[in-house]
């Protein structure tokens, strides 16, 4: 036989065996865990069973009053959401009736806006247009009266009037 074939032999043999020994020194600390395991969970469940007892019987001492709590919430909770209800409406109608006045004051007012608009254009018409017409008039005649003075005064005094009228 070929000496590499044993040589290889050999080595998956030592290998083989490098293994097995890993594996029962992995099996020995899994039974090592497993028993600590069990111990430690046997300690827990003693000391943990009479605080569970205790423990139970306080809730059975204590149900009743965490029910009667709990409904007492519940009431306070539908009285609540009764009052809410009621405020609510209260706000809607108080809402409701501001925007009314507000929309009934916003007519008086437009109202009341167009009707000194109309009594301002009738002013206009009615007084101020006769007005201006009169002192139209009235400017007329004084330029004419003017004119006329100034005709009977010299013509050199005329122009230096009508001038003066014309930087003012």
């Amino acid at each position: 036989m070929d000496p590499w074939l044993k040589f290889f032999i050999v080595l998956a043999a030592v290998a083989i065996i490098g293994q097995m020994l890993i594996l029962l020194g992995m099996f020995l600390q899994v039974k090592s865990l497993n028993e600590r395991m069990t111990r430690i969970a046997g300690d827990l469940q003693g000391k943990l069973e009479p605080i569970l007892t205790r423990l139970h019987l306080m809730v059975e001492e204590v149900g009743p009053q965490i029910s009667s709590a709990a409904a007492d919430a519940a009431e306070i909770t539908r009285l609540a959401r009764a009052q809410t209800e009621k405020i609510d409406r209260v706000f809607t109608e108080a809402v409701d009736r501001l925007r009314m006045q507000v929309l009934r004051a916003d007519q008086i007012l437009t109202g009341a806006i167009e009707e000194i608009e109309d009594a301002g254009t009738e002013f206009k018409k009615n007084v101020l247009r006769p007005v201006r017409q009169a002192t139209a008039f009235v400017k007329g005649i004084k330029v004419g009266l003017d004119f006329l003075r100034a005709q009977r005064h010299s013509p050199e005094r005329a122009r230096e009037q009508q001038d003066e009228e014309l930087f003012i």
